[in-house]
């Protein structure tokens, strides 16, 4: 009986380590840069739809190892009256679930604003390969605007991030959706 227990616990830890080894090698898919600003392009034009809609114009997608969409999000916070209804973590639930696996070692988030802290440690805590976002968030900011989540000695997994494509256009649109916002509240007044 002890015989089959040890040769079974060495094929599980055999199958574990394998299991680990192919986790860590996985690399998210390799984008140029006419991609990823067709993509970028693309979640700007649904950001201004998002914005019309009355929620603050963000999307994400998440790309898996062969560049197939797996997730995708939009900000909902105000329609669904939900704190976490931010783009990054509806797009991370929908891949998780077409994974059936919360660890994104091989994929890729493109987002049109970067992360919010909270966002960024979700992302950090799904070992999201890699994150590309269009403008800084200088105010909240979670992957370098305010703060770096992912440089931290705690950030177990280090991702692979790169900021600034199509940052004017990006910034522009959310500063003229927040600009109309004001202006609408004042005419309330």
């Amino acid at each position: 009986m002890q015989k089959g227990y040890k040769l079974s616990t060495a094929l599980i830890m055999f199958d574990l380590k394998v299991f680990f080894v192919a986790m860590q090698s996985a690399k998210p898919v390799k984008l140029n840069d006419k991609q990823i600003y067709r993509w970028m392009e693309t979640l700007l034009k649904r950001a201004k739809q998002v914005g019309q809609e009355g929620e603050v114009p963000v999307t994400a997608i998440i790309l898996d190892e062969k560049g197939h969409c797996i997730g995708h999000g939009r900000n909902k916070r105000n329609k669904d009256g939900d704190p976490l209804g931010h783009a990054e973590l509806i797009a991370l639930r929908q891949a998780a679930w077409l994974k059936n696996d919360w660890r994104f070692n091989e994929c890729t988030l493109i987002v049109t604003l970067e992360p919010c802290q909270m966002c960024a440690g979700a992302l950090i805590q799904a070992r999201m390969g890699k994150v590309v976002y269009g403008a800084e968030d200088l105010k909240r900011g979670g992957l370098g605007g305010s703060i770096d989540l992912s440089s931290l000695k705690s950030a177990h997994h280090k991702m692979i991030v790169k900021g600034g494509i199509l940052q004017e256009e990006v910034k522009k649109e959310i500063e003229n959706w927040f600009s109309q916002k004001r202006r609408s509240k004042k005419l309330m007044i």
